[in-house]
């Protein structure tokens, strides 16, 4: 199962989309973009774990594709 995380940046001004927690693959001014675009990419990579943290680097949500 692949796994994806929406994270903040060191000074919370964007939110990173990130594939197995290596390396960021695109920054976002708005959390909700890069929700957005998580989705997207775990849905279709299914089966697929997104996990999304807040601005203190905690586990906000979690949601299966």
């Amino acid at each position: 199962m692949k796994q994806y995380s929406v994270v903040p940046n060191k000074d919370v001004t964007g939110w990173f989309v990130k594939i197995e927690d290596v390396a960021p693959t695109d920054l976002f001014d708005e959390r909700d973009t890069a929700i957005e675009k998580a989705e997207e990419i775990a849905k279709d990579n299914t089966p697929s774990k997104l996990s999304i943290l807040n601005q203190n680097h905690e586990v906000e949500e979690e949601r299966t594709y």
